[in-house]
């Protein structure tokens, strides 16, 4: 649960955030992170930065981000992995939910964002959640960027990325450096927002508001699978989710409007939190009419 930043009201210039959206270089996304993530925080009641995997049964995002977590557990195959890289991995949370399911596996949570990093070292020296039974130390924690992998190659059994390969540039790099880090018949899997094939990037102003929070470099469905096709990958399984990632969300977030905007009014001014109910909307209709998805991918080195 978010609890350092619970009484540090965040101003956000709008200015700068159309600067952070629009430009959406490293540093950008950084700043846009860290000006954002206690919103996160808040509208999940979580350390989780992710939209959530929703079905009939799921209550709450905590649920539905943990349910996206071990979904991409068990399309990367870790029960039969050792070495594992999470590449964007924000506080570490799904890290923790990992090495707890799977206690054999050694985990490298790689971020370019210093402070989430440094928000994840307290959080694995207290441990006060309890779900990690064995030595948090073969959870490490490194700064870098993804498309300069620090590793040695052919050293990773597993690559995942969890909601965060829309932010890597060139996404090309990034596939390259995983094609050299992982093991023959190694496995890079991703979760990523997309747009629909028929959508093009300069069509991007059809999200509207939503453009504004969801900085990335709005990739397709068709250029992922190409570049991980022509760096050697085979894409073994391909899961369209979006119905089940924004709808549900943007519906939880409207029946629970009025608690969590008191709760938001505490660290935000009220445009962001009506920038965040309005891309809610915009993002759960722009799903609707199939102009965004959501992408499960499991790709295995050849």
């Amino acid at each position: 649960m978010p609890s350092e930043n619970n009484q540090k009201f965040i101003n956000i210039n709008p200015f700068n955030a159309f600067l952070w959206t629009f430009r959406r270089n490293e540093n950008d996304v950084i700043n846009l992170y860290d000006a954002l993530s206690s919103l996160m925080q808040i509208s999940t009641g979580s350390n989780m930065l992710n939209f959530g995997y929703w079905n009939e049964n799921t209550t709450n995002p905590y649920e539905a981000q943990t349910a996206l977590c071990k979904t991409i557990a068990n399309m990367s195959e870790l029960e039969s992995a050792r070495n594992v890289l999470d590449v964007g991995s924000g506080f570490s949370e799904p890290a923790v939910i990992w090495k707890s399911e799977f206690p054999h596996i050694k985990i490298s949570c790689l971020n370019v964002n210093p402070k989430q990093l440094s928000f994840a070292s307290k959080v694995l020296k207290n441990n006060t959640s309890g779900k990690i039974s064995s030595n948090s130390s073969e959870i490490n924690l490194v700064n870098s960027t993804a498309t300069k992998l620090p590793f040695a190659n052919k050293s990773m059994d597993r690559i995942i990325a969890l909601e965060s390969a829309q932010h890597f540039k060139p996404f090309s790099e990034f596939v390259s450096e995983c094609k050299r880090v992982l093991k023959d018949k190694g496995i890079l899997s991703l979760a990523i927002p997309t747009l629909s094939g028929s959508t093009k990037s300069l069509e991007i102003f059809k999200l509207g508001i939503l453009s504004f929070t969801w900085s990335s470099e709005h990739y397709n469905l068709e250029n992922v699978q190409k570049m991980v096709l022509d760096v050697g990958f085979d894409v073994v399984s391909t899961k369209l989710v979006g119905t089940d990632v924004y709808e549900p969300l943007a519906d939880y977030y409207i029946k629970n409007r009025e608690m969590l905007r008191s709760k938001i009014l505490l660290q935000y001014s009220p445009y962001v939190e009506k920038i965040l109910f309005n891309s809610l909307l915009k993002m759960r209709k722009v799903c609707e009419n199939k102009t965004i998805d959501y992408v499960l991918l499991k790709c295995v080195l050849q």
